[in-house]
């Protein structure tokens, strides 16, 4: 497109406007213009209408009479003429002056626009890794709601070392995720889908279409993707510190996590499950919540990742969706009669809540065939005021406040509840647990003592 005409600038317009209104405001008073000599043509036709009497005649008084008459009409005329010409100049340069007011208002908005288009650009591709995305050659590419990019096969493949085995962060049924590098640094990770068929296809664009416009400080940032044959690929923010299972039960069986962190990560994980229930429209069901499914990063921040399950909308009902999830993780009244609400995702909470609490896995496994859940095997000791600090993970036994406990213990019993309408709304979770969480990590409790260390006890009032 070419640039617009450069507008005559609005001092300009005012100055001609006001040389033309002062040229005619000193006219001659007999009709003759100030800017040219030459007789008005409307002067001439007023003395064909009034011709003056001859000189050499005295004139009159009835003459003198209709002479004065004569120039009191020709001075009306004229002033008439004045006020038409000043009208018509006036709305000229009104029309002028809004023109050009119009001009310069759609270039400072098409300014505007190209602003916001950069930093929307900004957004998709994540604020920290912008300018690291940039370097991959990514391509733009409009997806419902914002821009997500689309990176190509050859800079993952060199990002990740060509998908080495050294690279790898983690994996799943049909996918791996592979830690990617770009100078040495890392920044990114790369969940790579390969094989699984139309599972595989449809939980892909599922997350792409989530994702893609969901934007919460508890919920992970995905930064772009890429679909190379009949491979897909998501590129994810890194979360440093891993996942909440491995955490909790990998080699250091939860010890960087003291009773705060562990209180902060299940206020992490209440927020951004209110946030897909209450605050998006529809609401979203993430419906494979789990510890491996929450990611943590450098400061411990806990964000819900893998939304390649989630259904959008509430009160699924059996017949119109394929029971999925992780046994030990998925809610009775779903496994059993395929009803599927908000209240699915509140029991897959509690499960998480249980495991930060005790430290131990969803379901063990007891002998080669047989296995024990969590939720039979505490329910009912959770209850028990005298047994509940005894079965709490020695990590963090004896290092919180008893009347906290038993809070906690309380929400999670609340959260497992075997018939959906006794369990309570992810808000009303959300709110019981901010009062426990030190203020420093988000919450509202005033802690007595400096926040301990990895490996240090804590109290607090």
């Amino acid at each position: 497109m070419g640039r617009p005409p450069t507008p005559l600038p609005l001092p300009s317009v005012w100055a001609l406007t006001f040389c033309l209104l002062m040229s005619l405001a000193n006219a001659d008073v007999d009709g003759s213009p100030a800017l040219s000599p030459v007789p008005s043509p409307f002067s001439s036709f007023q003395n064909q209408l009034f011709p003056l009497p001859p000189l050499s005649l005295a004139p009159s008084p009835a003459a003198e009479m209709q002479t004065m008459e004569e120039a009191h009409h020709r001075h009306y005329l004229k002033e008439l003429t004045v006020a038409v010409v000043l009208a018509s100049v006036a709305v000229l340069a009104l029309i002028s002056s809004v023109l050009c007011a119009w001009i310069v208002w759609r270039r400072s908005r098409q300014m505007l626009d190209s602003k916001d288009i950069e930093r929307s650009d900004t957004a998709a591709g994540g604020l920290p890794f912008g300018p690291i995305l940039s370097k991959l050659n990514s391509l733009r590419t409009t997806s419902k709601k914002g821009l997500l990019p689309i990176i190509d096969y050859a800079s993952l493949e060199s990002a990740t070392n060509k998908f080495s085995e050294g690279n790898i962060l983690g994996e799943g049924g049909f996918s791996h995720v592979y830690k990617a590098s770009l100078n040495g640094e890392a920044f990114a990770a790369v969940k790579k889908l390969d094989g699984g068929g139309q599972d595989c296809e449809r939980e892909f664009e599922n997350e792409i279409e989530l994702l893609g416009r969901i934007r919460h400080p508890n919920i992970v940032s995905l930064l772009g993707y890429c679909v190379h044959g009949e491979t897909r690929m998501l590129v994810y923010e890194l979360m440093q510190n891993g996942s909440l299972e491995t955490q909790l039960h990998g080699p250091s069986h939860g010890s960087a996590l003291p009773w705060h962190t562990r209180m902060k990560i299940a206020l992490d994980i209440a927020r951004g499950l209110e946030y897909l229930h209450e605050h998006c429209n529809p609401p979203v069901i993430h419906r494979d919540l789990k510890s491996s499914n929450i990611l943590l990063d450098s400061d411990f921040n806990a964000k819900i990742s893998d939304f390649g399950l989630a259904v959008i909308g509430r009160n699924h009902s059996k017949g119109g969706l394929k029971v999925s999830g992780t046994l030990g993780y998925v809610a009775p009244e779903y496994l059993l009669d395929g009803k599927l609400t908000e209240k699915s995702d509140v029991y897959a909470f509690g499960i998480v809540l249980l495991e930060l609490l005790l430290g131990r896995k969803p379901v063990e496994k007891m002998a080669p065939s047989q296995c024990q859940s969590i939720v039979a095997w505490a329910m009912p000791q959770l209850t028990d005021r005298s047994k509940l600090p005894s079965i709490v993970d020695p990590v963090i036994r004896n290092t919180m406040n008893l009347k906290h406990l038993y809070q906690v213990a309380a929400v999670a019993v609340l959260c497992i509840q075997q018939e959906p309408s006794y369990r309570p709304l992810i808000t009303d979770v959300l709110h019981s647990l901010i009062p426990l969480v030190p203020v420093e990590l988000g919450g509202m409790l005033r802690v007595v003592e400096p926040l301990p260390g990895a490996n240090q006890k804590s109290s607090a009032h």
